[in-house]
């Protein structure tokens, strides 16, 4: 029912669909402002759409016109660690597909692994690994919860993101990213461990976004700004301050790449 009321809610305000939707993480709510003609909706009018009580996450909904294209920026979202809910973002991912969105950019903060990639760098998710020991689709009850994540990442998405990156003189990585619970950070033992599995960036979102927003038969994207060491990288102990503060450097690298990218759609 939520999804039904929060699409009745946003329809007469937007005025019609969205070609695409970006969702923010820590710090880089800062792309929203390149919106034309926004509309601005809190999350907290929208109904069914959750809160984040998380600082550097500015939970609104702002939708206007970006390089041409109608864009549905989610300034923040609801992290497992704020709700113990795994299927937190489900409605507002159905949401954003109801009003038409086929293709979704998720942004991150995340901690690297490897020391060349250093904060305040782009980072490209090629894949992933779940180690929360949880699923967002636990209890719907449809077929469609069989979902294949099989490139998840969008082949053809990734290709256009590093051609746009080349196009807009930005550097990016590309790397397997690792989803855990958080909210405290991991531990230096748990990053040498991961680092054995062969992951190379962490955080504590979006991989519950990506298997929801291909539950829905959306095409996925994301980018990680890195912004710290993971713990024990090079002496590293991480902070929430240091994630947003280094968040807002590599976010102007961001606005750059996101530009090039929605400039360049026509060619996907």
């Amino acid at each position: 029912m939520s999804v039904e009321a929060a699409v009745a809610y946003l329809e007469p305000l937007i005025g019609g669909p969205v070609d695409l939707a970006v969702v923010l993480g820590t710090g880089l709510g800062a792309f929203a402002d390149l919106a034309a003609d926004p509309v601005e909706i809190p999350y907290a009018d929208i109904p069914g759409f959750p809160d984040s009580n998380v600082s550097g996450h500015k939970g609104r909904l702002v939708v206007g016109k970006i390089e041409g294209r109608r864009v549905a920026v989610m300034q923040g979202r609801a992290h497992y660690y704020e709700h113990g809910d795994p299927a937190i973002m489900r409605t507002p991912i159905e949401t954003l597909r109801r009003l038409g969105v086929s293709t979704i950019v998720l942004t991150n903060a995340a901690g690297a692994m490897d020391k060349n990639m250093s904060p305040g760098q782009l980072a490209l998710i090629g894949d992933h690994i779940n180690l929360s020991g949880v699923n967002p689709l636990v209890g719907d009850r449809e077929d469609g919860r069989f979902v294949s994540l099989t490139d998840a990442y969008s082949p053809r998405l990734r290709a256009r993101i590093k051609r746009a990156a080349s196009q807009a003189g930005v550097r990016i990585h590309e790397g397997v990213y690792c989803w855990v619970s958080g909210p405290s950070f991991e531990t230096p033992a748990e990053i040498k461990m991961m680092k054995m599995l062969g992951v190379d960036l962490v955080g504590m979102s979006t991989v519950p976004e990506v298997i929801l927003a291909r539950r829905f038969g959306i095409d996925v994207v994301a980018i990680s700004v890195i912004t710290n060491y993971a713990a024990g990288i090079d002496g590293s102990s991480p902070s929430h301050a240091e994630t947003k503060k280094v968040a807002g450097t590599g976010g102007i690298a961001l606005k750059r790449l996101l530009l090039s990218f929605l400039k360049g759609l026509e060619d996907v």
